[in-house]
C-alpha cells in the first residue's frame, strides 16, 4: 500500500493493542491522521517511542527520519476511530487548519459550481445560499487574505475554521463521499 503523507498527527496511543485483537502478541498501534490529505492510520511505533497525543511525526518513505515509527500498519476509516481519537481529531484539523491558512482562504477566494443548482462553498457546514452569494460578491472586489479578513468582510462568516474542519470531518465520516474537497479518496 502506497502512502502519499510525510507527516501525520497522533489522535489516540493504544499501548496494548486495540481490546478486539486476537493475536497472542498484541502491538502497542498510534492511531494517527495524515497532515497533507488527512488519512486515518494505524501505525506501529518503534520500541521504548514516547508519545503524546498531537504530536507531529514524520512517516514519510525516509527510513532514516522514522525516528519513532517503525511502520504504517494500514488505512482506517472513520468508524476505526477510538472514542478518544474522535474527541481529539476536530482540535488537530483546527490546528492544521490554522497552519495552512492560506491554503484554506485560497478555497473560498477560487470556489466554483458543482453543477447548476451546487457550489462547492455550499457543502462546508453552516453556509447557506446567501452567504455563499455574499462571498462570491465580496472576493470579486478583492481576495481574501486571512480568516479575519473574511470575517470581517462577509459578516455571516463567524468561523471559516470550524466550517472547513466540520467539513473534513463528514468527509471522513462518509469515505466514499461523492464531493471530495479535502480529504484524499
Amino acid at each position: 500500500m502506497f502512502f502519499v503523507e510525510e507527516y501525520a498527527y497522533v489522535l489516540d496511543y493504544l499501548p496494548q493493542g486495540r481490546s478486539d485483537d486476537r493475536s497472542y502478541k498484541k502491538t502497542p498501534i498510534l492511531i494517527a491522521i495524515g497532515e497533507d490529505e488527512f488519512k486515518l492510520l494505524e501505525l506501529i511505533p518503534k520500541n521504548n517511542a514516547i508519545f503524546s497525543v498531537g504530536d507531529r511525526i514524520y512517516i514519510g518513505s525516509n527510513l532514516e527520519m522514522r525516528t519513532k515509527i517503525l511502520s504504517v500498519k494500514r488505512r482506517i476509516s472513520y468508524k476505526d476511530l477510538t472514542s478518544a481519537a474522535m474527541n481529539e481529531l476536530p482540535f488537530i484539523l483546527e490546528t492544521l487548519v490554522n497552519q495552512q491558512e492560506s491554503k484554506y482562504i485560497g478555497f473560498f477566494n477560487t470556489a466554483q459550481p458543482i453543477n447548476t443548482r451546487l457550489h462547492s462553498l455550499e457543502l462546508l457546514p453552516g453556509l447557506g445560499n446567501k452567504t455563499m452569494w455574499s462571498i462570491i460578491e465580496e472576493r470579486k472586489k478583492k481576495p481574501f487574505e486571512s480568516f479575519k479578513d473574511l470575517t470581517e468582510r462577509v459578516k455571516t462568516v463567524h468561523n471559516p475554521q470550524k466550517m472547513i474542519v466540520g467539513r473534513i470531518i463528514q468527509e471522513l465520516e462518509e469515505r466514499f463521499e461523492k464531493y471530495k474537497m479535502f480529504v484524499s479518496k
